[in-house]
């Protein structure tokens, strides 16, 4: 018992917080105002580093890009005011030689008039609509029982080819790397009423929207006007038909994204617009794209990429003329890769700073209660002996 009593004993005296006696104690008024104080101000601060807690902050880092064999996802929103719809193509290109003309898969093109409004909004695609009675390859009208097979006029690559639509005999001649400059002779394009509806939609614009996949290297998309083909390791717009000098290539970018959207995503050329003074030129965005990796608070990853941008326009008057008029997007990639990953402040952080708001504070106003108290003690004391 002695033993046991000797080392609570000496435990009491590690005791760094003695206690006194209640009738020690001297409350005022000063202390009571400072712990009032004190204590809304640990509040404020309590909640303030709760909010800091619960927040996400994000954290960022580079890193080298060593991913291979991935495809590049474009989607784009652009509009043309002054080219119509059966005109504007797009084509894409890359440096290892893949290219693809006059892409019509996920493509929806809008007919707009001179305000802007849509008149008439289809998915782009491959088809002609029904003939009656059209011509047959062997020169001949189809008859009720008989299969229809259109001639290619000269752009047969077998004697089986067939062309049933002004679409596939255009094909056929950018196969051959020839230019379509007699589509009022074709018979399908005479029966479809190609002609007649580019006449028909002059004086009216193109908002095109949708999105490419392609080759994640580097490369360029466009838009132009006209159908393309590839002749002598050239790529040819076919305008010979129409004034290739008459085209205005003013455009509006609604939306360029090259890849899905991630929170904090900026896309520079969201909503540029360029308006051309005179008809002619070739107008070109020079684009470095940067691989982007976002990971939220709950895990999820998002594949994605930034990018900047800068532009240049090319005259056809000044010394260019053979420019072909359009809009060109050529892009890069950069080979640094950029991670953002959504975190909370650990717990323990959040613990230790709300252990240390309370211990300053609570300090801090000890130190000032002490230091009003045994002022205002000693005032009254020189007061006591004046008086005295």
């Amino acid at each position: 018992m002695g033993r046991d009593g000797g080392i609570l004993e000496k435990l009491r005296s590690l005791d760094a917080y003695p206690k006194i006696n209640d009738d020690f104690f001297s409350r005022t008024l000063s202390g009571g105002l400072i712990t009032l104080a004190s204590s809304l101000l640990m509040f404020f601060l309590f909640v303030s580093e709760l909010g800091l807690y619960l927040h996400t902050v994000t954290e960022s880092k580079l890193l080298v890009d060593v991913s291979r064999g991935e495809t590049l996802h474009i989607n784009f929103d652009v509009t043309f005011p002054a080219i119509r719809c059966s005109l504007l193509s797009l084509d894409t290109m890359d440096i290892s030689g893949e290219r693809h003309f006059d892409i019509r898969h996920d493509i929806v093109k809008k007919r707009i008039d001179a305000h802007g409004n849509v008149i008439e909004a289809k998915k782009d695609g491959i088809g002609a609509p029904k003939i009656e009675s059209p011509l047959q390859r062997h020169g001949g009208r189809l008859e009720h029982n008989e299969k229809y097979c259109g001639s290619c006029f000269g752009a047969e690559t077998s004697d089986d080819d067939c062309c049933n639509s002004c679409d596939e005999v255009q094909e056929a001649y950018r196969k051959k790397g020839w230019a379509l400059t007699n589509a009022d002779l074709i018979d399908q394009c005479e029966r479809e009423g190609f002609i007649q509806k580019i006449k028909d939609e002059d004086g009216e614009g193109c908002n095109i929207e949708g999105s490419l996949a392609v080759n994640k290297v580097a490369g360029n998309f466009h838009f132009m006007p006209g159908k393309s083909f590839h002749q002598s390791n050239f790529h040819v717009h076919d305008l010979l038909a129409f004034q290739m000098d008459s085209y205005n290539i003013s455009h509006k970018i609604n939306r360029l994204a090259f890849g899905d959207h991630f929170p904090g995503m900026q896309n520079p050329l969201d909503g540029v617009q360029w308006m051309q003074e005179r008809p002619g030129g070739m107008y070109q965005y020079f684009i470095k794209v940067v691989p982007t990796l976002y990971t939220n608070i709950r895990g999820r990853t998002i594949h994605s990429n930034q990018y900047s941008v800068t532009e240049h326009y090319k005259s056809s008057e000044l010394g260019h003329s053979q420019l072909p008029p359009g809009v060109f997007f050529y892009y890069d990639l950069s080979p640094i890769k950029v991670t953002f990953k959504e975190e909370h402040v650990p717990f323990l952080h959040f613990v230790t700073h709300i252990c240390a708001i309370i211990g300053g504070i609570f300090t801090v106003a000890g130190l000032v209660d002490s230091f009003i108290y045994y002022g205002q003690r000693a005032i009254r004391k020189m007061e006591a002996g004046k008086f005295g």
